[in-house]
């Protein structure tokens, strides 16, 4: 049973369309019938006609059917068939330059395609496009082949333009790519909502809600630190923790095996070994984390090597609280660090 506390806490969450509180409870809807995700769109009903669900199950129990707008019982992050039309078109022709007549074409608003391409990869249609034709063209150049070539490839008439966009969306220049590592971006469904997963061919480089605070100069210091270019696609690592984390989330897993590359001072490195150490399950507060690296009173620079971590979930910061016992900042947000904990211990 939800306590009247957590109602309100729910209810909040609901008129702020919080993210965060995505697979952690649905509200059903008196007036209509129908029950919803906290994140639906539709008009938010009075507080006295809500009641609150863990699970949708209960809530299909209690006779409340699925809002169609919703559609809560697909996935949080649920693909629209516009967003699934437009990627198999620019698979089936990954160099096109894509305008508005062409959208016209297949019966699509542009505005509708750009933003839902915006909300499910946070970049617009005509970006995502133009970066996979980016991917193509580098992979070009780095297979040897003349610039002009990958150039007219990428669908690009002036040179400048095709070095001006080459250079925005990869963080590098077409002739200097030599010098550039390749990292892919993939966004992943969970059950708490997207995360964006960033590696190599060879290890993970990080793991993020996707509507966790400051991703964005997450990504881009990982990107200078690296000096990498950045592009949409997936890697043996990410096919790897696409599938750890479907059953961590199943509750058939609590280790990860996906080989991690780690970006940090020598003490933020032992931080986050120490943290993979924590058994799923139990928690620990900064203080004994700072014993358990032998320098019992660096906690405040515990606390922030805590924070630095890129990798969610994997390297469990969530596992850390208070020497209270209360529940401390999380970058993914403080309702996923409960759940987190609370899943954890269900499993053990």
């Amino acid at each position: 049973m939800i306590v009247a506390e957590r109602k309100c806490e729910y209810y909040q969450a609901l008129v702020d369309k919080n993210s965060e509180y995505e697979g952690l409870f649905y509200v059903g809807v008196k007036t209509t019938g129908v029950f919803c995700r906290p994140t639906c769109p539709a008009r938010k009903p009075k507080f006295e006609n809500c009641e609150f669900f863990e699970t949708a199950k209960q809530a299909l129990l209690a006779s409340f059917r699925p809002c169609k707008r919703c559609r809560p019982l697909s996935h949080p992050n649920h693909v629209s068939a516009v967003v699934r039309m437009l990627v198999e078109a620019i698979e089936a022709n990954p160099e096109k330059r894509w305008k508005d007549a062409d959208l016209q074409q297949l019966s699509i608003d542009a505005s509708t395609a750009r933003r839902q391409f915006k909300k499910r990869f946070g970049m617009t249609f005509v970006e995502y496009a133009r970066a996979r034709r980016m991917g193509i063209a580098m992979k070009q150049i780095r297979e040897g082949d003349h610039v002009i070539e990958a150039q007219l490839a990428a669908g690009y008439e002036s040179s400048s333009g095709f070095r001006d966009a080459f250079s925005r969306i990869m963080g590098s220049t077409p002739s200097s790519l030599e010098n550039v590592r390749i990292l892919k971006a993939t966004w992943l469904d969970t059950r708490l909502g997207p995360m964006i997963a960033i590696a190599d061919e060879e290890a993970l480089y990080l793991l993020e809600f996707v509507d966790r605070r400051g991703l964005e100069r997450e990504v881009e210091r990982l990107r200078q630190r690296t000096k990498s270019a950045i592009i949409p696609g997936t890697t043996a690592p990410i096919l790897s923790i696409e599938q750890e984390l479907n059953q961590y989330f199943e509750g058939e897993r609590t280790e990860f095996q996906t080989p991690i590359h780690y970006l940090g001072s020598p003490f933020q490195l032992q931080v986050w070994e120490q943290l993979r150490q924590i058994p799923a399950g139990e928690t620990r507060s900064y203080s004994e984390l700072a014993s358990l690296i032998g320098n019992p009173s660096a906690f405040r620079a515990v606390a922030r090597a805590n924070g630095a971590n890129q990798i969610a979930i994997v390297v469990p910061c969530h596992r850390i609280i208070s020497a209270n016992g209360d529940l401390t900042g999380y970058g993914g947000g403080l309702s996923r660090k409960e759940w987190l904990i609370n899943h954890e211990k269900q499993v053990k």
